[in-house]
């Protein structure tokens, strides 16, 4: 009977360690313009989501700097556009950018940043993107995230 409880402890700790791990992901960026990842999915149940960004390349940040925004789908493009005038020392967003839902600060070789955000800001009849706004790269470092059960 012992036996039997502690095995039912350990595996309801176990189910709460995993279930807390679902609540945040890591995403790499590389040299050559690329994320890891073109889709995230952000369960539901998690009160805030946290995304680790990584930089596994070589090249410094003013070369290849890459950060990860959030934001609604249709807001990507604009965001990215108006955070070329806002240069590297803002990590191309432009300053108090309410269309930005998180972001990380802009990273280069070996650098890490993370950002973490309240799931209850996503809306699950919307559609969200997730891309670097270093200038021109938003055109092929760009994903989804959605919400799941």
């Amino acid at each position: 009977m012992l036996f039997k409880a502690v095995t039912l402890s350990l595996l309801t700790l176990a189910s709460a360690h995993a279930m807390a791990a679902e609540c945040q992901t890591t995403v790499d960026s590389t040299d050559t313009m690329t994320f890891d990842t073109k889709a995230i999915q952000v369960p539901k149940a998690c009160k805030t989501f946290t995304v680790n960004l990584t930089h596994s390349g070589g090249l410094p940040v003013a070369v290849m700097g890459h950060n990860w925004v959030l934001s609604k789908e249709a807001d990507a493009d604009g965001i990215a556009a108006d955070g070329m005038a806002a240069t590297l020392d803002h990590d191309y967003i432009k300053p108090g950018d309410t269309r930005v839902i998180a972001h990380t600060k802009i990273i280069g070789a070996g650098e890490k940043d993370s950002v973490t955000f309240d799931v209850a800001k996503l809306d699950p009849s919307e559609k969200y993107a997730f891309f670097c706004s270093y200038p021109g790269h938003i055109s092929m470092m760009k994903g989804t995230v959605s919400l799941v059960d």
